[in-house]
């Protein structure tokens, strides 16, 4: 049996991490699967949410009041952006997988953060309408 020396997970991981600086694609990749986790971390928190329908209309109501507090609209308009990065490069690798997309791989790269910027920009203006006009516009 061969001798395998013990090594140090945060020393791999940063080492591994920072070998993808150089490649766009590959940072992609490393975003495309963290916003993932976070959304699949997000739908256990949303089921969970929804678990206080069981207990009443009363409950409901108090918990969705929680909900429309600042740090929860801050926290909705993180996952909003991890849904609209995921999303875009969701498209963008079916683009590149199925078709000659590898070919344009940067160009469309760019378009996933241009359109992402863009959507998570009207989003911003819409769960904070209320702090940034005092009223809601939409």
């Amino acid at each position: 049996m061969a001798y395998i020396p013990p090594r140090k997970p945060v020393g791999t991981w940063s080492r591994i991490m920072m070998a993808y600086h150089r490649y766009s694609g590959s940072w992609a990749y490393v975003l495309h699967r963290i916003s993932g986790i976070g959304l699949t971390v997000y739908l256990f928190v949303h089921i969970w949410a929804l678990s206080s329908l069981s207990h009443g209309r009363a409950e409901f109501q108090h918990e969705m009041d929680i909900f429309t507090t600042l740090p929860f609209k801050i926290v909705e308009w993180v996952l909003g952006l991890l849904v609209m990065f995921h999303a875009f490069n969701g498209i963008r690798i079916a683009v590149v997988d199925l078709g000659e997309g590898a070919k344009y791989h940067k160009k469309l790269l760019a378009a996933v953060w241009v359109g992402g910027i863009t959507v998570v920009a009207f989003m911003f203006v819409l769960i904070f309408q209320e702090e940034l006009f005092g009223h809601p516009i939409f």
